[in-house]
């Protein structure tokens, strides 16, 4: 009985300390990966604003063949919303918000989660041929799940890494 009350106590303590470190991790976090695209940074852009190509370079829609993706609007311009139904990665939609030759900003809604989330896409000339591609995700989690952000924040860099590894090879092959 003596080793379960240990047990116990050993528990509780361990919560409270997580709960404890909690309050001291920030609860919104900006995840920033970016590659260079040996393309012009226009022919970039204008690749990177159409969020149906999202299918042929997004490893989180490549993920499942069976996803189903519905499309409402004018892709490339504000207010196009793609929305998907996927068994392997939930439900949710994404909205762009923000379209200016440079950036695309979209909104990020994934069903059964209150909190939207935010991604951008950056895109920079470096020199004529050569464009900085920036991949940004702006993520917020509540106390006391912000104690996870860091294992979120692997997963996304991880992911955006590999999108803009997919995103560089199909550009760079045309």
């Amino acid at each position: 009985m003596k080793i379960l009350k240990k047990i116990a106590i050993g528990l509780v303590a361990l919560i409270v300390l997580l709960l404890v470190v909690a309050i001291f991790i920030p609860t919104t976090y900006t995840v920033s990966v970016s590659t260079t695209i040996d393309k012009p940074q226009q022919e970039v852009y204008d690749y990177v604003k159409l969020i149906k190509n999202q299918e042929h370079y997004s490893v989180w829609v490549m993920e499942d063949p069976n996803i189903v993706m519905t499309y409402t609007g004018t892709d490339g311009t504000v207010g196009f919303l793609a929305q998907w139904k996927s068994e392997k990665m939930g439900e949710g939609e994404q909205q762009i918000t923000k379209v200016d030759g440079e950036r695309v900003d979209v909104d990020l809604r994934f069903k059964g989660h209150d909190e939207e989330q935010k991604a951008a896409t950056i895109v920079k000339s470096i020199s004529e041929n050569q464009t900085q591609v920036t991949s940004e995700f702006y993520g917020h989690t509540g106390y006391p799940f912000n104690i996870m952000c860091f294992v979120g924040k692997m997963f996304i860099t991880d992911a955006q890494t590999k999108n803009l590894a997919n995103l560089k090879a199909i550009l760079e092959k045309k």
